[in-house]
């Protein structure tokens, strides 16, 4: 994908920028990375095409290089709008963190909202809707007084939920997707906010759903604890995390997404009160033409569901 800011503001860069495009996708990444470093010259400024480059010199093996340049990408966006830290821990070159910078999600959905929809569902075989819909309607049927879509984004699970719940309220740290949800018409209340940071003062729940969220997460010990605390006691909370291969709680992956593992999920649950109601295996969705694989969970506060 080209950078998110796909102007360096000097026209002349960006032609050279083009030019690295088309020798990139052409299979000619270093002699990719040699033009826009070119272009570079002239806009040194342009994080996005330092960010760029790093992802040019990776692919053409020259990973002291791509090193730099991320590293520079950083430096002139410090809030790490698209996610350069990210990159130097998947090489090793920066310390594991508990949860990715939340300017990179911001920026990364409103980038995608517009087609978030049709690349997920129709292209990338999205189901996790669907499933979650089902599973928290077999655990506990009937309809819900309050339920929080959490990491709502353009209204999937939303549309879902709907049928079942007399309040539906969602939340999304990406206003570009909550333009879209808001578009729908199912949600009573809509409104921003980082998910690293979730609390909810207002009247408690009785279901809180997080689809396909935890992926932009990382560490899930303090959300579950928040949900916990948002939810009336025998609430039930329902999510999707994706699956590690590795013993590791959660690591992040090539994608730029974390991975959980199920004995981290059934300890960090277990910890703030919850007992798993229901634990299945699923393919959350295709990436480059493999499956997906994760769980989706519903859980209960309390043993009393």
């Amino acid at each position: 994908m080209k950078p998110l800011q796909a102007s360096s503001g000097d026209l002349n860069a960006d032609r050279r920028a083009d030019f690295a495009e088309m020798l990139f996708v052409s299979g000619e990444p270093a002699q990719a990375a040699e033009l826009l470093l070119g272009a570079l010259e002239l806009a040194p400024q342009w994080a996005a095409g330092w960010f760029r480059l790093g992802e040019m010199q990776e692919a053409a093996g020259f990973l002291d290089q791509a090193i730099q340049a991320w590293t520079m990408a950083l430096k002139l966006d410090l809030a790490d709008r698209l996610g350069a830290s990210l990159k130097l821990q998947l090489i090793g070159h920066a310390p594991a963190a508990a949860a990715p910078p939340s300017a990179f999600v911001e920026t990364l959905f409103d980038h995608y909202a517009d087609r978030f929809e049709e690349a997920l569902v129709d292209k990338l075989g999205y189901r996790m809707p669907d499933f979650l819909d089902r599973a928290i309607r077999a655990a506990r049927p009937g309809r819900f007084r309050l339920a929080l879509d959490l990491g709502c984004g353009t209204g999937l699970m939303g549309e879902r939920l709907r049928p079942i719940v007399e309040r539906l309220e969602g939340c999304d740290i990406s206003a570009g997707m909550l333009r879209k949800a808001r578009a729908k018409g199912i949600y009573d209340r809509l409104s921003k906010a980082d998910l690293q940071h979730f609390s909810h003062t207002d009247a408690k729940a009785d279901l809180v759903v997080a689809a396909d969220v935890f992926i932009y997460v990382g560490a899930l010990e303090r959300i579950v604890g928040a949900v916990a605390e948002s939810l009336i006691d025998a609430g039930v909370f329902a999510f999707s995390v994706e699956t590690t291969a590795g013993g590791d709680d959660f690591a992040l992956q090539p994608s730029r997404r974390y991975a959980h593992s199920e004995a981290y999920v059934r300890h960090v649950l277990a910890a703030s009160g919850f007992a798993i109601l229901s634990l299945d295996r699923a393919v959350i969705r295709q990436d480059r033409s493999k499956p997906v694989d994760g769980l989706a969970v519903v859980a209960g506060k309390g043993h009393a569901v």
